[in-house]
């Protein structure tokens, strides 16, 4: 149903209540009475207020999530009876679409046309992709001798951890929630405290579309408390996180001092878009690359932040995107005509700042944006900026910026090209733009990421699995592949 701005205005302001941790089915207040302010992107103000949940609340979400597993209402459920709730609670998060979207984006600063999609859609074409792959897992028979049976059962973990951050909650919480659910597992959801709000809200969805209590809990509150304590908690059984390598780190660390579980991560990246003389359609490419890197600010974690142009036509692409990225409409994130809204948080705008700035010092060059804007507003904006002469040694080169800030490089030829691509730690996503199919099919073989993409950047969808290589991570997202994470192979050894 077409989405009009009278539609969107009018829930802009709704009042948003207290909002306590949802646990074994009901809503409770943290054990130590802390809240945390919710400050909005979009104005600087403050428009809700979230639990700041601790270590006991952890504890009392992880004892509810393993008392529902043992129990059995969910974890030993017929498939059909999964299928069926998980379908019921995509009905529910279709129904509620607008008010999610509009919620998360006065959360985080998403532009409306992108949120809608990538939210409240993202996440019910999720929970409907994993009920209908649920019943479709089947276990195996090995080959054995006539008097030997060997058979191979898949079986849920147990209690399932998420961490997910706050740039798309509904769409990453929904990656690892949905097919943890739907392989019969219990889920304890931790979400950044930047962005709780739809979370909270799925929460009450899931309940009403029939989810037992106590087999998905959401504990809000700080990372460096209500994260930790999941990660060292010694009745987790398996930990996917989605955010920085220094949490990273830290999860593995705690995963080492406790119970050894599982500890899956996607850690972003520093994606390479590479453009070759020979693109198609190079109009197409700036246009599709400066939107890779500049739509919800940069803060997306397969953004393209890396633009390698061949030498022959890098004066004149560069001017393309730059020229493209002028005329992008940043501001009120609520606005449908806005194609990039408000970055997170005043501290990631000056992080995203500060990289300009040495960027600027180390020797390159800002053709375009490179500072805040609509100051004004209170809000967090920053104009989407170009920074050409950009070299492998510079930090903008490296380092993940998760902002609006994209790094030119020029290569000589296919072999430099690759060579770039793959000079950093990560190797989470890229792209490849040539009409060459030969070439295009050799760079998808030397580029170290997950994801390639061809002659566009963006839009994979979940019959794809989306992870990383290197300091990315581990652990695959998305399609059938996701399964893995959350179930174990038993086998049982008949003798005849």
């Amino acid at each position: 149903m077409p989405i009009d701005q009278n539609a969107i205005d009018g829930l802009r302001n709704r009042p948003v209540g207290p909002q306590s941790l949802f646990i074994d089915g009901a809503w409770a207040t943290a054990a130590s009475g802390a809240r945390l302010d919710v400050i909005s992107p979009i104005d600087g103000g403050t428009f809700a207020t979230i639990a700041d949940g601790g270590a006991t609340d952890v504890d009392r979400a992880v004892a509810a999530a393993r008392r529902a597993f043992d129990a059995g209402k969910w974890s030993r459920a017929a498939p059909a009876e999964r299928k069926k709730v998980m379908h019921r609670i995509a009905d529910l998060i279709e129904t509620h679409a607008l008010e999610l979207a509009v919620l998360g984006v006065r959360d985080n600063g998403t532009e409306i046309s992108m949120a809608l999609k990538a939210e409240p859609g993202s996440a019910a074409g999720t929970f409907r992709y994993y009920a209908e792959a649920l019943d479709k897992v089947y276990g195996e028979i090995a080959p054995t001798p006539p008097n030997v049976l060997g058979l191979v059962h898949r079986e849920p973990v147990g209690v399932v951890a998420a961490i997910v951050p706050w740039n798309f909650p509904m769409m990453i919480g929904a990656w690892k929630v949905a097919p943890a659910l739907a392989a019969g597992n219990s889920v304890v959801l931790k979400p950044a405290e930047a962005a709780s709000l739809t979370l909270l809200r799925l929460a009450a969805l899931c309940a009403e579309a029939g989810l037992p209590d106590g087999v998905l809990n959401v504990v809000t509150g700080k990372g460096s408390v209500a994260g930790e304590a999941l990660g060292l908690h010694m009745d987790v059984d398996v930990l996917a996180f989605t955010g920085s390598g220094f949490v990273g780190r830290k999860l593995l660390e705690y995963s080492a001092r406790s119970n050894l579980k599982r500890v899956y991560l996607e850690l972003g990246g520093k994606s390479p878009n590479i453009v070759f003389a020979d693109a198609p359609d190079l109009d197409q490419a700036a246009k599709v690359s400066a939107f890779g890197i500049f739509r919800n600010s940069g803060q997306v974690c397969v953004a393209g932040s890396r633009l390698l142009v061949e030498e022959s036509i890098h004066d004149e692409f560069a001017a393309k995107v730059a020229a493209i990225a002028a005329k992008m409409k940043v501001g009120d994130p609520l606005d449908l005509a806005t194609e990039a809204g408000a970055v997170s948080s005043a501290e990631q705008l000056e992080k995203d700042l500060d990289f300009v700035r040495r960027a600027e010092s180390e020797g390159g060059a800002i053709k375009i944006g490179g500072r805040r804007i609509l100051a004004e507003t209170g809000g967090f904006y920053m104009a989407p900026t170009v920074v050409t002469g950009v070299e492998p040694s510079m930090h903008l080169a490296r380092e993940e910026v998760f902002g609006p800030v994209l790094g030119v490089m020029r290569f000589a030829d296919e072999a430099d090209a690759v060579r770039l691509a793959n000079s950093t730690v990560y190797g989470l996503a890229s792209a490849v733009w040539t009409a060459n199919l030969s070439k295009a099919h050799r760079m998808i073989r030397a580029i170290r990421a997950g994801v390639v993409h061809v002659n566009t950047y963006g839009g994979a969808d979940m019959t794809v699995p989306l992870g990383g290589v290197g300091q990315s991570g581990n652990g695959h997202d998305k399609s059938m592949h996701a399964l893995d994470k959350y179930t174990d192979l038993k086998t049982a050894w008949i003798q005849m």
